[in-house]
This record gives C-alpha cells, structure tokens and sequence, in this order.
C-alpha cells in the first residue's frame, strides 16, 4: 500500500477547489495555486463564507498556516 503524506495530498489538490476552515470559524472556498511546508496557502477566485453564508468574493488571498483548521476538496 503506498504510503501518503499531507504535502502529498495538497501537491494533488493544485489547482483544485478547496474549502479551508480557519481558527475562527470562517471557510473560504477558492483554486488552491501555492503552499509551503508551514501549509501557509495561496487560493485564487476566493470566497469567504460565514456561518454557511457567502460574505464576499475576494479574488486570490493568502492564507497563514498556523490560522488553518482543515483543508478539505470542495
């Protein structure tokens, strides 16, 4: 069985939608295009969303590693 590793799976989901789920709660929804080893995160045609409910259209945003909860394919 091949064994898989977090960096791994991110690599598979450039360029894919993601949902990442922050400390606070927020989510923003965007095309992952960059990330390094401190899973800091770059999305492009982001939205950041709010208790389930669209709060803006943001375009590309960077996102702090150590702000992240969950990353997850949308």
């Amino acid at each position: 069985m091949e064994q898989s590793r977090p960096l791994d799976m991110l690599n598979k989901a450039r360029d894919k939608r993601v949902i990442v789920e922050l400390k606070n709660n927020k989510q923003f929804i965007g095309d992952l295009k960059a990330f390094d080893i401190h899973i800091n995160v770059v999305l492009e045609n982001a939205e950041e969303w709010v208790e389930g409910e669209l709060k803006r259209k943001l375009g590309s945003v960077f996102l702090r590693g150590d702000t992240i909860t969950i990353i997850s394919p949308a």
